[in-house]
């Protein structure tokens, strides 16, 4: 896809903004690489618990190359290799897995693991944990599991406000990886004005491919009349861009790819804004701009907010894998 950067060149026809930073975060990138690489180690099937990353393509296309996705590990045979998604896991879901002789593949986000580690550490500190997030993902049960007694999830600035803890001088907020930053910095607000003592993670959990994303729509918002974003419905991060941008005014659709787009949103539309969600491929961007050129949307322009080089290493489990490999390779 060939893309002139923003202001390049005179204003001719109509146009698609193509944000960047967009598409494949860090954690994504690997949960994928860890299902591929096992597939090709091991041979199909590999078990996978619950979607291992939320975009239906995604899981579509490894369940073709021989992935088995399950909602629970007793739909695994005992001492079947399993991965776990990037959205992480409660210790209850490792218990299991140890109990049926599971061969586990860890492919939860690093992002992720840093607030189950903190929820680990303030929990036998006697705190009270309020985590912020949307109690149903796939994140926030993994994240509660690991102290259940002790947390209790925050979603919306009403129940902020209504949120009771035994003792105001030890509770700590943490969040869900996926939030929207505004969204979750009203919620914060609303718990420091209720607990003063309140404590917050040292880093913020909102992760960096979900702030860079959100900036990147705000900054495009006065610049386009329609926002695409490239997503399935149940990708958090992406519904979160949808949310951003009509907060800031303009019309946005969340789309699994360019079958999805209706005709009559670019009614009066001369500048289309086009984004992807941290679990969407760059291939149904590329397929979602080329039906836009259809619609007469044929000048394409770049805009480029921050540059993103962040890498995670493999899981130890199959990392160790890939090196013995290799030394054999090279012998």
């Amino acid at each position: 896809m060939n893309a002139q950067k923003l202001g390049s060149s005179e204003p001719t026809g109509k146009r698609v903004i193509l944000l960047t930073p967009r598409g494949f975060c860090a954690g994504v990138v690997r949960a994928i690489d860890v299902v591929k690489i096992a597939l090709e180690l091991y041979g199909p099937p590999i078990w996978v618990r619950k979607e291992i990353v939320h975009n239906r393509h995604v899981v579509e296309d490894l369940r073709r190359a021989g992935a088995i996705f399950v909602d629970e590990l007793d739909e695994v045979p005992p001492g079947a290799r399993v991965i776990f998604s990037a959205h992480g896991v409660s210790p209850e879901v490792r218990r299991q897995a140890r109990e049926r002789g599971l061969e586990v593949i860890d492919a939860t986000c690093p992002l992720v693991t840093k607030v189950h580690l903190e929820a680990v550490r303030y929990a036998r500190r006697g705190y009270t944990i309020i985590l912020v997030g949307h109690r149903d993902h796939d994140e926030v049960i993994g994240t509660m599991g690991e102290a259940p007694d002790s947390t209790v999830v925050v979603s919306s600035e009403e129940e902020a406000d209504a949120v009771q803890v035994p003792d105001p001088s030890r509770v700590v907020y943490l969040t869900q990886t996926t939030l929207s930053l505004d969204e979750t910095r009203e919620i914060v607000a609303r718990l420091r004005r209720r607990f003063p003592a309140i404590e917050g993670p040292p880093a913020q959990d909102i992760c960096y491919a979900t702030e860079n994303r959100q900036l990147a729509v705000k900054a495009v918002a006065p610049l386009c009349q329609l926002l695409l974003v490239v997503g399935s419905q149940n990708s958090s991060n992406s519904r979160r861009l949808v949310e951003v941008c009509e907060k800031n005014g303009v019309p946005a659709h969340l789309v699994d790819d360019e079958t999805e787009v209706d005709p009559a949103w670019f009614d009066g539309v001369e500048t289309v804004a086009v984004t992807a969600g941290a679990s969407a491929p760059e291939v149904l961007v590329e397929r979602l701009v080329a039906s836009l050129a259809r619609l007469g949307f044929d000048r394409v322009e770049e805009m480029v907010l921050k540059d993103e080089d962040v890498r995670f290493a493999l899981p130890p489990e199959l990392g160790q894998a890939v090196s013995r490999l290799t030394t054999i390779a090279t012998k």
